[in-house]
């Protein structure tokens, strides 16, 4: 599957575009909304980076707990549920008056929630397609989160002057309360892909199962930890450049948006093989000279050409799926999914303490030195193609 017709021809698929792309709409404008509104609350580099991507802190709990929910529940319902569930904690959200500790304990609530969403979602998408889709088609959700994202951060900013933070936060609602009505009538009932219960020890057990290889513990590695600290960088928009930091956030979602159409309708696989460490490179390169502070034009452009570098996740989910059996494909891409959003969370974590010792300037530098150090060392484990795994 090669072009963007076959694509969307495939039954479910469209529908499973639809609901990602109004969830990623949502996260964007709320996301905004609420790290402006706690950022002008508390005057904090870190407690706003924190409103932005703390959440993904909490989602190591659910990783470890909840997981195995990924695969034993309905993807229809998991789906619709979790949109009812993020529309009422970000309607919460926009109460007047809200102590900021009950903000953080609904992110909270939201990161653990999230966690098993990633693993429904990128695990229907692996069980409808063929397996020669599925780079394709992850690329198009890809594409999806950043052109969503480049509008959605421009609405949301247009959205916290003319409606404030919380009538921002209130669009993003309504925007998840679409995502579960989509999901609801637009897919089909289909059962679990594994049988038995979801529980703890069925998390344990799958986690385990998945970590004992150590070309996939490689990969895990490379998806979650230069990303996480790249996000560190993200993190810091908002103290770095208060008034443009929409601005900032869209021209990383563009550049986003560029590698992932590159990678997944362009590349052969001979090119996908070799541009992997490269690309991780370019994710957090462009970031070494902000101790600099440059200007906005020069910040711009080097947010836009790192973001390009996100394209190489793409490539590491397309290595994993060979080395992981069909029926465990759900809770490996969910494991993907929170732990790449738990070192996000980690990211944002250290370059808000980071920035709050010396500037989020310098910040920003260290946590791309950083990047580029774990990029390099991981970089032997990577080497040659994985072999294709199909069965347990």
């Amino acid at each position: 599957m090669r072009t963007y017709r076959e694509l969307f021809r495939t039954p479910e698929f469209t529908p499973l575009f639809a609901t990602s792309a109004l969830s990623v709409a949502a996260s964007t404008v709320s996301g905004l909304a609420l790290g402006t509104l706690v950022h002008s609350a508390t005057g904090s580099p870190l407690l706003s980076a924190l409103a932005m991507f703390g959440p993904a802190l909490v989602q190591v709990v659910g990783a470890v707990t909840l997981l195995s929910a990924a695969d034993r529940l309905p993807p229809r319902a998991a789906m619709a549920g979790l949109a009812l569930a993020f529309t009422v904690a970000t309607g919460v959200q926009a109460v007047p008056g809200l102590p900021m500790w009950a903000v953080f304990v609904v992110l909270a609530a939201q990161g653990l929630i999230a966690s098993v969403g990633g693993g429904v979602r990128f695990g229907l998408l692996n069980e409808i397609l063929t397996k020669d889709g599925y780079l394709l088609g992850r690329s198009v959700l890809n594409m999806a989160v950043g052109t969503l994202q480049i509008c959605g951060y421009a609405l949301g900013g247009v959205l916290v002057v003319l409606l404030s933070p919380r009538g921002a936060l209130l669009t993003g609602a309504l925007l998840y309360a679409a995502a579960a009505t989509v999901a609801r009538l637009g897919l089909t009932d289909r059962p679990p892909r594994t049988t038995g219960r979801p529980s703890a020890a069925a998390t344990w057990r799958v986690n385990a199962r998945l970590w004992s290889s150590a070309p996939r513990r490689c990969v895990y590695l490379a998806l979650w930890v230069p990303n996480g600290l790249v996000a560190g960088c993200e993190s810091l928009y908002v103290s770095y450049a208060p008034e443009h930091a929409g601005l900032l956030f869209a021209c990383a979602a563009l550049g986003m948006l560029v590698g992932d159409t590159l990678a997944g309708r362009f590349l052969p696989l001979r090119w996908r093989e070799r541009l992997g460490a490269p690309l991780r490179l370019l994710l957090a390169v462009p970031y070494l000279p902000f101790f600099l502070e440059p200007g906005l034009f020069v910040a711009v452009a080097a947010v836009t050409l790192a973001s390009v570098g996100f394209a190489a996740s793409l490539l590491l989910q397309e290595r994993l799926m060979r080395l992981t059996p069909d029926e465990l494909s759900g809770q490996a891409l969910g494991l993907h999914s929170s732990g790449t959003l738990t070192l996000q969370g980690v990211g944002a974590l250290l370059a808000g303490t980071i920035a709050e010792l010396t500037t989020p300037a310098a910040a920003m530098t260290v946590m791309a030195a950083a990047s580029v150090t774990v990029t390099l060392a991981l970089a032997p484990g990577l080497r040659g193609r994985a072999p294709v795994i199909a069965t347990a």
